[in-house]
Parts: structure tokens; sequence; C-alpha cells
């Protein structure tokens, strides 16, 4: 065996010791008398186990041999009183127990949830979906059967074990020892099982969260799967995932169950060997039987505590994998904390600034120095070519990044020293892609302002020209728009956006491409509500068809990161070797 395999069963327990550890220390406290009670349960019932085995010496003595009716009476009641708080114990415990991981569960999905909000836009860049969704409703079990494996063997399973081992010493101590030579070649090979299922258990975890990618993106994207025929493509891939994942469930189930050959090998041997003592005992020595009847009473009891015992660490292996899990997202560190000298945001004018911004999202630079004011209670158009760095902008006003390096001040605040609450409560924004929340049509032009009233969530709509659709839908404004808006067409779900962003009635309104889903139609009369909606607001506005900002204030052109030209419709277009008035003369050939 070479010094890395050596040293691997000890980095193993090295890992997973910590995670027990910490899965204690925040929970046992909060449910420290429940689990009292359950404690108090179990060492109940491992006590009533071990008077049940300790007791048969009377029984097969005094019953059988003796025959001293009056005691046996005693001995029967006794018995009956064993069992009987066995069973209550039993229940008390398993209630209380499972009342605890329950709330564990609950707690772990608020603060997966929680912290998941509070993490920024480039950590679901780099993760799955489908495995945050897995871990935060699925792994998170493997909190609730860490702590309840924990409880219940040294509980219970230790009390119970070490209470009938007490009672085997009693009644023969030199045949206990001889049964217990029997127990190192089982830990080991348990051991042994317990490494191998938690590389299982890793990759039965990763390939389940593909299978639930790929079923993800399959429902989301099934007008595009028919649209290309791909059908075959995905079943073929899913099949393929699939079987993965059933032979990664399998060989854990096989390394999880081949503790019981072992255990019930090395179990019948030692029970054999016991009885056949016995026997000789009781027919050659002449000796009661009582005794050697409580012995292998106490051995058979204890063979179900030593089992599980022999199983918890193949068991805690799977129960800490899927804790770990949890642990990686909750110890992911929060970027963009707020500063100690962070105070809500103060909105006049609504004035923003940039001042040499820089941004990159992994090594190369999106932005490069861009510097520029939009005035208060003015529209800026920002336009370009993709990759410009334009939706960037609109990302940094809202501090779902931070730019590095420069500023962006409003109104003379650096948005870093102010709340991310305030900052954000004072933005409106549409996205170019129309995202509906499960609900009705008015749930989700709510989300903009909780406390809007109806009639001012009807007035937004009429504002973003949904009014009239909406009435048309089959249950009006209580009509629920399907799983991301499936029941309506895009348009709708862009309207319903806009909608959402008026009913906020923010000082500063961003649009990026808000107008790129709709139809000619729909984009005139989205435009005249935008306008409307501009009066009053500071607007940052981006937008992809030339035409829809031909009136702002000021337009900003860039290319590769960096401002390339600044000024008004009139100006850039006139600019006949200008990059502004190059892609407004391609856009009316278009046309």
């Amino acid at each position: 065996m070479s010094v890395d395999e050596q040293t691997k069963p000890k980095e193993d327990r090295a890992a997973m010791l910590p995670v027990i550890k910490r899965l204690f220390m925040e929970n046992a406290r909060d449910h420290a008398s429940t689990y009292g009670f359950a404690i108090a349960c179990l060492v109940t019932v491992a006590l009533s186990t071990a008077f049940t085995a300790w007791v048969m010496e009377s029984v097969i003595n005094e019953a059988f041999t003796n025959k001293r009716v009056g005691l046996v009476i005693w001995i029967c009641l006794a018995i009956f009183f064993a069992f009987a708080l066995k069973g209550f114990a039993s229940y008390g415990q398993s209630v209380l127990l499972n009342k605890i991981g329950n709330a564990i569960v609950a707690k772990y999905q608020k603060r997966l949830y929680q912290h998941l909000m509070a993490l920024n836009l480039g950590y679901f860049s780099d993760a799955r979906s489908a495995q945050i969704a897995a871990t935060a409703t699925q792994n998170v079990n493997g909190v609730r059967e860490t702590m309840n494996l924990a409880v219940t063997s040294v509980a219970r399973d230790a009390v119970t074990f070490v209470a009938l081992v007490g009672v085997m010493i009693s009644k023969d101590w030199l045949l206990t020892l001889l049964v217990a030579l029997t127990a190192p070649p089982m830990l080991m090979a348990v051991r042994y099982l317990a490494r191998r299922v938690r590389a299982a258990t890793r990759e039965s975890v990763e390939y389940n969260s593909h299978v639930s990618g790929v079923m993800q993106e399959t429902i989301q994207g099934l007008v595009i799967v028919k649209a290309f025929t791909m059908e075959d493509q995905l079943r073929d891939r899913m099949d393929n995932l699939i079987d993965i994942s059933e032979k990664r469930a399998n060989k854990i189930i096989r390394l999880s169950e081949r503790t019981s050959p072992i255990t019930e090998s090395f179990a019948g041997a030692a029970i054999a060997a016991v009885i056949g003592y016995a026997a000789w005992q009781s027919i050659y020595a002449n000796q009661l039987p009582g005794a050697f009847i409580s012995f292998i009473a106490a051995m058979l009891l204890a063979y179900d505590p030593a089992r599980r015992l022999a199983k918890l660490q193949v068991q805690l292996e799977k129960a800490y994998v899927n804790a770990k899990m949890i642990f990686d997202i909750l110890d992911t560190p929060i970027p963009m904390r707020e500063e100690a000298d962070a105070k809500p945001l103060v909105v006049g004018p609504g004035r923003i600034e940039f001042r040499d911004v820089g941004f990159r999202y992994r090594a190369d630079p999106i932005l490069k120095g861009v510097s520029f004011v939009a005035e208060g209670g003015r529209s800026t158009a920002i336009v370009g070519p993709s990759g410009a760095g334009k939706s960037t902008i609109i990302s940094l006003i809202p501090r779902f990044y931070d730019p590095e390096p420069g500023q962006i001040l409003i109104d003379g605040q650096d948005i870093r020293h102010v709340t991310k609450r305030s900052l954000r409560e004072s933005l409106a924004f549409v996205s170019q892609t129309a995202v509906m929340f499960e609900g009705t049509v008015r749930d989700n032009i709510r989300y903009g302002r909780p406390d809007a009233t109806d009639a001012e969530i009807e007035e937004a709509a009429r504002q973003a020209y949904a009014h009239d659709f909406i009435l048309g839908l089959p249950q009006g404004y209580d009509t629920p728009v399907g799983e991301n808006g499936l029941n309506l067409s895009g348009g709708q779900r862009q309207r319903l956006s806009i909608a959402r962003a008026l009913v906020r009635n923010a000082p500063i309104l961003l649009l990026d491409e808000a107008t790129s889903a709709l139809d000619s139609e729909s984009e005139a009369a989205v435009q005249k509500a935008i306008q409307h909606a501009m009066h009053g607001r500071t607007v940052v506005v981006i937008a992809h068809r030339l035409s829809t900002i031909s009136e702002a204030d000021k337009i900003i052109v860039m290319e590769d990161g960096r401002i390339v030209e600044e000024g008004t419709h009139e100006m850039l277009a006139q600019e006949e070797a200008g990059l502004y008035a190059r892609l407004n003369r391609l856009q009316i050939r278009e046309k």
C-alpha cells in the first residue's frame, strides 16, 4: 500500500469531522430541550432492551427449572412494563427527531435562498441552476440525516450495545471476550466500503444534477427543440445521463449493502459458536441453562445495534457529501458587501455620472475608462455594436457588479457608499428578456411595488399599452401567466415587464432594449408609453433600433468598451465618418 493510500482514510475522517462538528454547533443549541427529551427516550429504549436480555436468566431458571410461580408473575409483569415503556419511548424519539429534522431542513433551505439572493450575478453564470435547485431541495436532507444518525447512533445504538455487552460480561466474561475477537476484521471491511461510498455518492449527485439540468433546458426551450427536430439528440443525451445515473445509484446500493453479508457472516459464526459452547456446558458440565440463554439473548439483541453502528460510517459518508454541498454554497463569499458608512441614497434630480469606469468579467476588460454624465430628468441613450459594453453599463448602475477601477455617482453620492436597498428602490429596470414569475398578471405587475393598489396596477398597464390585451385574457388581471409567462406572447410579456417598471414610480428608469421583443405596432404603442414615463425621470436606455432613441436628449456611442461619440441624433447623424452615422445608414437601408 502506498503512502497516499495509507493517509487517505485519515484525510477522509479529517474532512468529515469538521462538517459534523459544524452541524452540531449550528443546530444543537436551537433544539437543546427537544434533543434532551429525544435522547432520554433513546436511552430508555436501550435500557429496556438490555433489561429484556438480563431477565431471561431468571425466566429460564425460576420458571422452567425451579418452578417458582410467585416470582414468575412478577417477572412477567416486569417484562410487559419494559416492552410497553420501550414502545412509548420509541414513538417519542421518532416524533421528536423527525420534528427537529424538518425544522433543520426548513432552516437551511431559508438560509440557502437568502444567501443565493445575496450573491452577485457572476456566481450564477458559473453554476448550473439545476444543481443549485437540487442542492436546496434534495441535498439539504443530508444535513438532517447526519444529525439524526449521530444522535440515534450515540444515544440508542451505542448505549444499547454497551448495556447488552455488560449483560454478556455479567453472564460469562470469557465467552464475551471470544466473541469480541470477531469485531476488528469486520470494522476494517466496513471502513473500506465507506470510502468507496463517498466517491460514488459524489458522482451520483453530479449526474443527477445533469439530468435535472437537461430536463429543465428541454422544457424551457421546447419550441426550439421541436423547430430544429432536436428530440432524438436530446433523447439520446438524456438516456445516456439517466443510464449513468442509474449505474451510480446501483453502485451505491451494492457498496452500502455489502455490510449486510459481512456483518451477518460474522454474527452467524459468533452465535453458532456460543450456542454450541452453551449446549456443551449444559450437557456435560450440568450447568443451569439460564445464564447461557440470557447471554445468547443479549448477543442476539446486540446484533442489530452493532450492525447499525457498523454501517454508521457508510451512512455518514453519503450524508456528509450532501451536507458538504450545502456548506459549499453557504461559504461562498458574498461580494460587494455594504461599506460600514453606507447611508440611504437621497435622490434629487437623479444625475448619474460615470468617472473613468473600468470592468472585466474574467480576463478580458469589457469597459475601458468610461466617463459620461446622464443628466437628471433627461434621457440618455447608449448605442453601439454587440459586445461594446452597453448592457454592462446598465448592470453597474444597480450595483449588480462593482466597477474596477472608477466611480459611479448618483447626485454626487458614490453608489459604493449607499445601501443597496435604497439604491435599487430608486430604480426601475426593464431587461431585454421579459421575466415572468409564477402567479397572475396582477401579481407580476405588483412585484414592481408590493403596496401598489389595483387601480395603480391597472393605470401602469394602460401606460404600457397592456390593459386592453389583459382584459381579453380568460380571467383578466387574475389570469395565471404560466411558467415564465408561457401563456403569453413575447410582446405581451414585455409590456407586462414595462408595466411592472412603471408601477414602481422610481426617479431613475433603466431600459435594456425594452422594445426588442415587440412587433412594429406594439413598439409604436410602447414607445408612446415610454415617452410618457420619461417625463420627470432620469432615463438610461439601450436600443438596437436607432429610430427608437432619436428623441433622446443625449446619445452615447460605444465601441470595444470605450465611448467613441457623444451628442444628439441630429448631430451624430451628420458625422459622415462616424460610427453612429454608419449604423444609422445601415438601418435606413434595411427598411
